[in-house]
């Protein structure tokens, strides 16, 4: 590792890998008030059950969310299955350095004038350590979501408050079974193999928006408490899905498209599976129960 590198992660630590962790998730999510409506489906097979729930992987301390027919899904399921998992932070630093930093090409010169202003802008608004200098040595994806989660984490937002972190949680003190549909190298992958023009379509896209991070959460908040799926959707993935379609596609639909072969296998096995995913999967035209009702299995909201 060149000492330019070292350089860099000393400045960023543990916290920017915390801020990482939350943005890629927050590409799909959110949470806040008194409602506790989240929604939940449910699909079945000859032998198999499997529950379907979106998730906020950052919440208020204090926000509601349990309601009976949730508690009843989650005592009555066996296994648990997350979206990613990301529970070996070392591993995440590794994953990063390999992934997302670019030491021998210039994030700025791959800029225009103004989206070169907008980068060192965004980089003096959310006191990033190195300011735009750290921006520089990322590639364009891992700069998007740096900026995306930094005045999310300012605001007091704790990753570990989330909800699927509440069920993993909870599962693992119950002794159940956790897994996940996508390991963090995976996940990481799904941003670093996009193609360098939409790596940058992501970038322009947060430089947009990410001022507005901790009040969309808050909206986000209350349509997923609310149960308001088409809330979920619009506050999401509407933006990216009329302004960037290719990156929609790579980031939401293909993914969806794997989810829902993945529940389509544990629909063949046996016993009951409570599926939480980040609520974007699960809301717009292209969620995971339009890519299960492709491949012919029907899905009803049970709340």
């Amino acid at each position: 590792m060149t000492q330019c590198a070292d350089s860099f992660f000393a400045r960023v630590r543990m916290k920017t890998l915390q801020r990482f962790c939350i943005a890629l998730a927050f590409v799909l999510i959110a949470s806040t008030p008194a409602l506790a409506d989240p929604a939940l489906w449910v699909a079945k097979g000859a032998t198999a059950t499997v529950y379907l729930f979106g998730t906020v992987h950052i919440l208020p301390k204090d926000a509601k969310w349990h309601y009976p027919a949730l508690d009843k899904a989650l005592a009555d399921s066996d296994t648990l299955y997350m979206e990613e998992d990301d529970d070996d932070p070392v591993g995440m630093q590794m994953l990063v350095l390999q992934y997302g930093m670019d030491l021998q090409h210039s994030l700025s010169k791959q800029l225009d004038d103004a989206d070169r202003a907008r980068l060192e802008a965004a980089a003096k608004a959310i006191d990033l350590p190195g300011g735009a200098a750290t921006l520089n040595a990322m590639k364009p994806w891992l700069a998007a979501l740096t900026i995306t989660v930094a005045p999310i984490v300012k605001a007091g937002y704790d990753p570990k408050s989330g909800a699927d972190k509440q069920l993993q949680r909870a599962f693992k003190a119950a002794g159940k079974t956790v897994d996940a549909f996508e390991t963090a190298e995976q996940q990481i992958r799904y941003f670093a193999n996009l193609p360098s023009a939409l790596q940058l379509d992501l970038l322009r896209n947060v430089l947009d928006d990410y001022a507005k991070g901790p009040a969309q959460i808050k909206a986000l908040i209350r349509a997923w408490q609310a149960g308001d799926v088409d809330a979920i959707a619009t506050n999401v993935n509407g933006s990216m899905r009329k302004q960037y379609p290719d990156l929609y596609e790579v980031l939401l639909v293909d993914r969806n498209g794997h989810f829902a072969k993945r529940i389509e296998t544990l629909l063949k096995g046996h016993g009951t599976i409570f599926v939480a995913i980040g609520a974007g999967h699960l809301a717009g035209p292209d969620s995971v129960q339009a890519q299960l009702a492709k491949l012919g299995i029907d899905t009803e909201r049970v709340h």
